[in-house]
């Protein structure tokens, strides 16, 4: 889109032709820009509303409140047993590999498992399996200081590189993951030193999701220490803790609305079924239970994810579940920023753990209470009646391919129109034009009464605008990861607040001067009698040989023209689909 697009009304000979028609009034072209303008606003609001997804965020603030501050967990001892606690025996380490195969696609993964094993603490020890959140952990450097604090109260620990094959975070193989922890369970039972009765897990966040698998194919694992579960089926859980990190980091409600429709996908159209997995299995709180959370934990359900885990352990008829709180920690139990090297753990944590551990593997009662720690809270409901939704699904992906296509469409056609406008000033330069008279005279495009310069002029807004969507996102994005570390939000949200209404005004002053545009095209067909019924003879032909031009004198001019106009509707109608044209 060189400075050929802006070739004047004048320099084409239209305003010169002897069937030309006077120009439209100012009042005139009005009347008409109007109906196009609500034409095409009532096309995107409507898109807009058409595909939005009703969220009920009531109720909340819900709490739980604790029946203790005390977080310690205490066992009546009768018998007196001499029971290990943290640092009661020096710690050795071993490597072992295992091949992990994926059943479904036969795939093998080496990998290593650490082995901590505390010394002189004799036979029949209990053991620990952990199991990974999301990420690639590796044996090396996953688990490390709780395994080692574990390991020192007697349990022989297990810290195995994550099984993930080629998969990716957003299509992980749970179950497959879960045959290969069992593995390492089965590994640890085989230990001559480890009394297979006792080995337990200990799973955080995203493999809360395996657990649920593996208790399923294994009903002989002895006890589990959660850490931060998510309960809820992914669509749900990750629902809830999006919607819920956007509000606290200041996003402006309109980019909320934008995981309502992301997480109505139909992800099963991509071959992605993890989405919609069975967590709520009262089999995978069948065995005694300690879960931990933070107060600063920003991603988990605390409130309803304790209510569902506490009834479904009692549909399987286990009451012995253990609910610690504690103040200040984050998603995995670190006071501050998890991004940084050397957060510690919580207070306490580490010790409630053990001995929670220690005195149910030695079948003691629990004399502490069993939920204690600060109030837990929980600021919106979790989006249980979520769900895929095809239709939307496959407009939303129509909308988006139509875009990017015809952005690549208009990006090849406006190198051509760049490649031939250079070419056409060289020979001009050159003297080689001296028998082209109508280049010389339009330029290489030929646009005529403006419409280049238009043009040009909504291309460059509108695509600020989609940069400016995209950077929106991507600061909410950055402040929600941040967050879910352990930072502090922004007292000023600034960009991610401000950018949605700014995207809003912009968007509809483009709609405005498309709607000029094309009444304007209007305007020029009807001097060129073009639209008049019949049209005025020869009317056509002169417009397509350029020689009476609407648009431009050249078929690249035109062709560039409607491909690009194209496009740009093609970013309208994706702005559309992710609500900007709500008000």
């Amino acid at each position: 889109m060189s400075q050929s697009m802006t070739t004047d009304q004048s320099t084409t000979g239209a305003a010169t032709s002897p069937s030309s028609a006077r120009p439209w009034s100012r009042g005139r072209r009005l009347m008409l820009s109007l109906p196009i303008f609500i034409i095409l606003m009532g096309i995107l609001v409507f898109v807009s509303n058409a595909t939005a997804v009703p969220w009920n965020n009531e109720p909340t603030g819900q709490t739980i409140a604790t029946l203790s501050a005390d977080t310690q967990v205490t066992f009546d001892n009768p018998d007196g047993l001499a029971l290990p606690s943290l640092g009661s025996y020096e710690v050795v380490e071993r490597s072992v590999w295992i091949h992990a195969k994926r059943p479904s696609t036969g795939e093998v993964q080496r990998v290593h498992v650490l082995i901590r094993q505390p010394v002189g603490a004799g036979e029949q020890l209990p053991g620990v399996v952990f199991m990974h959140g999301a990420g690639y952990g590796t044996a090396q450097n996953s688990f490390g200081d709780v395994a080692q604090s574990m390991a020192s109260a007697g349990f022989v620990t297990a810290v195995l590189d994550k099984p993930a094959w080629s998969t990716s975070d957003i299509d992980r193989d749970y179950p497959a993951s879960a045959r290969v922890y069992d593995q390492v369970i089965n590994l640890l039972r085989d230990l001559p030193e480890v009394d297979d009765a006792k080995v337990g897990i200990y799973a955080t966040s995203e493999s809360t999701w395996v657990s649920s698998y593996l208790l399923d194919i294994d009903h002989n694992v002895a006890f589990q220490i959660l850490l931060s579960p998510m309960v809820y089926s992914p669509r749900q859980s990750l629902g809830f803790f999006v919607t819920q990190d956007f509000t606290l980091v200041g996003a402006n409600e309109g980019y909320q609305s934008l995981v309502r429709r992301v997480f109505s996908a139909d992800s099963d159209l991509f071959g992605l079924t993890n989405l919609d997995i069975n967590t709520l299995d009262p089999q995978a709180y069948s065995i005694p239970t300690f879960v931990a959370y933070g107060s600063k934990d920003v991603m988990t359900a605390q409130v309803e994810g304790t209510e569902a885990m506490l009834h479904m352990a009692h549909q399987a008829g286990n009451w012995d579940m253990t609910i610690r709180s504690y103040p200040v920690a984050n998603h995995v139990l670190r006071l501050g920023d998890e991004s940084e090297t050397g957060t510690p753990l919580a207070d306490r944590y580490v010790t409630d753990l053990i001995d929670w551990a220690v005195g149910t593997v030695h079948g003691l009662q629990q004399t502490s209470e069993r939920v204690a720690g600060v109030k837990l809270y929980q600021s919106i409901t979790v989006p249980k009646d979520l769900h895929a939704m095809r239709g939307l699904t496959v407009y939303g992906l129509i909308v988006h391919v139509f875009m990017l296509i015809m952005l690549c469409a208009a990006l090849i056609v406006s190198m051509v129109a760049l490649g031939r406008t250079i070419r056409l000033r060289w020979r001009k330069q050159h003297g080689a034009l001296k028998q082209h008279g109508a280049l010389k005279q339009h330029g290489a495009l030929g646009f005529s009464h403006g419409f280049g310069s238009q043009l040009l002029t909504l291309t460059i807004t509108t695509l600020a605008t989609l940069v400016l969507f995209a950077a929106g996102i991507g600061q909410v994005v950055i402040a929600v990861i941040k967050l879910a570390w352990g930072g502090a939000p922004d007292e000023n949200p600034g960009l991610i607040y401000w950018s949605w209404p700014v995207i809003q005004v912009v968007c509809t002053l483009v709609v405005w001067a498309w709607s000029r545009v094309f009444a304007r095209l209007i305007e020029v067909a009807s001097m060129r009698g073009m639209i008049s019924w019949p049209p005025r003879k020869g009317s056509i032909r002169a417009v397509v040989t350029g020689r009476e031009p609407v648009l431009a004198s050249t078929r690249l001019g035109r062709v560039l023209f409607w491909v690009t106009a194209a496009a740009m509707f093609g970013v309208l109608l994706v702005f559309a689909f992710w609500g900007l044209f709500i008000y």
